[in-house]
């Protein structure tokens, strides 16, 4: 690191510290808490957060047109409530800082519990901003017109930034060792789960006759003698063929979780203890369909902007190309670009386009690969940092080295090729479970499943790190 860098970090470093005083924060609790209380944390943070969900935003009404529809389920938000804005500056927030550390423009010893403190406060003062900018933008530019005058504008844009502040510190109790695990997943797993299961049991009416639930639509079709729309529905309405499918998805992601490569490890610093360092197909996790679902919301989010302000009638050939929309439904694209990179929800609309929908899933696995490999480099799971991470834990792999080098030729061996393979399946399993029609949505139930499994992991990760705590957290990554 140069002269210059060194003091640029200093002088960071020294402006969080000094703002962390200012902060409001949840303290970390002074002993570990029974496992029993911590799984009571959570249930507390996540009721609290399905409140929020049905709490609409005061002297607002829902505009027409949801310009984050694409991303309710990665951001675990509501229109028109207390969480709008979701989970959304966090994960942002979380994203920026994870950049910055991957391009190493922000130089922290992790080793060092200060510097794991500071980057967390960092974190933070980065979330604060990301709410207060997000919370402002959306306010004025989605409410905005339609509020009667600025003030009005003014509480609504408040109540996103005391409710997103409100969220964070939910998931700042959760993570800081009052509950188990976070409190991001939490909220995205419930609310998935709420979709399914209202997508099984709604007795709500549907468009086609039928309640929307399956199964109450099935005792629907029964009493009335009307198996028309059991097992295919239109209007992307859920049905039995939605259904199996779901349960294709799962069956496929628990496989496919649990195909791993086990490299033995011995301890350096317990003599006799030897385990195993997992590297599994599904090796990225998920942040590669969060980036790429994220990028897709955020391209038609600015082509509908665009498109209200200067090709509301479909008419200039340029703004054309990049995608055109209807007066009528204008939250989905018609034509352009746009079009093919969304997803033809249902086989009843896959039938009128098909190329539409093979581009889609192509789209889906070549932008998900592609995010795989920068997500490998910049989150600090290539071969190079894994290497590191295992010799930082006192551990080595038997006929190897106790060195940097010959480790990080092994695990190049396996890193890259799980990396391309797993980006294939989760890409092909999104893009194919999006047009088919999964309930939840494709991406929701990828999140849902790796989320339960690393909740799974964690309780493992637990009784290990009562033997070696640093190996258990070593253990404990993908």
């Amino acid at each position: 690191m140069s002269e210059e860098d060194k003091i640029s970090t200093s002088f960071l470093k020294t402006i969080i510290v000094k703002a962390e005083t200012y902060i409001p924060q949840v303290p970390k609790p002074k002993k570990k808490i029974p496992l029993e209380v911590r799984l009571m944390w959570c249930g507390i943070a996540l009721f609290i957060y399905m409140i929020m969900g049905q709490t609409p935003l005061y002297g607002a009404s829902a505009p027409s047109l949801d310009f984050l529809a694409f991303t309710r389920v990665i951001f675990a938000s509501q229109q028109g409530t207390l969480i709008e804005l979701g989970i959304g500056p966090i994960v942002t927030a979380g994203l920026l800082m994870q950049l910055l550390k991957g391009s190493e423009i922000f130089h922290l010893d992790f080793k060092k519990p200060e510097d794991r403190e500071i980057y967390q406060t960092a974190t933070k003062i980065v979330t604060y901003i990301v709410i207060i900018a997000e919370s402002s933008l959306y306010g004025m530019a989605v409410y905005g017109p339609h509020m009667s005058n600025h003030e009005t504008t003014l509480i609504l844009i408040g109540q996103l930034i005391g409710a997103s502040v409100i969220i964070m510190l939910l998931d700042e109790l959760v993570q800081k060792g009052w509950g188990l695990g976070s409190g991001i997943s939490l909220f995205i797993a419930a609310g998935v789960a709420q979709q399914v299961i209202w997508s099984l049991f709604s007795p709500i009416p549907a468009g086609d006759g039928g309640p929307v639930g399956v199964f109450a639509n099935i005792i629907h079709g029964i009493m009335t003698s009307d198996y028309t729309n059991i097992f295919f529905r239109s209007n992307q309405l859920p049905g039995m063929f939605g259904l199996f499918v779901t349960a294709g998805v799962l069956l496929i992601l628990v496989y496919t979780q649990g195909i791993k490569v086990e490299i033995p490890i011995v301890s350096t610093k317990y003599r006799g203890f030897s385990a195993v360092y997992p590297i599994k197909l599904m090796y990225v996790s998920n942040i590669p369909v969060i980036l790429a679902s994220a990028l897709t919301a955020n391209a038609v989010f600015v082509g509908q902007i665009m498109w209200a302000n200067f090709n509301a009638g479909n008419v200039n050939p340029l703004f054309n190309i990049l995608g055109m929309f209807d007066r009528t439904s204008p939250s989905t694209p018609i034509g352009g670009l746009l079009y093919y990179i969304t997803a033809p929800r249902g086989l009843d609309i896959v039938a009128l386009d098909p190329p539409r929908a093979i581009f889609y899933i192509l789209f889906m696995v070549g932008i998900v690969v592609l995010f795989g490999r920068l997500w490998i480099e910049l989150g600090g799971l290539s071969a190079k940092s894994a290497a590191k991470n295992l010799l930082d834990a006192e551990v080595q792999i038997p006929g190897f080295r106790r060195s940097n080098q010959p480790v990080e030729n092994l695990l190049q061996k396996y890193i890259p090729s799980v990396t391309i393979i797993g980006s294939i399946i989760l890409g092909l399993l999104a893009g194919s479970s999006d047009v088919l029609g999964t309930f939840g949505s494709g991406t929701g139930m990828l999140l849902t499943v790796d989320i339960l499994i690393n909740y799974y992991n964690l309780l493992v990760r637990e009784k290990v790190e009562e033997v070696m705590p640093v190996l258990g957290s070593v253990l404990g990554r993908k």
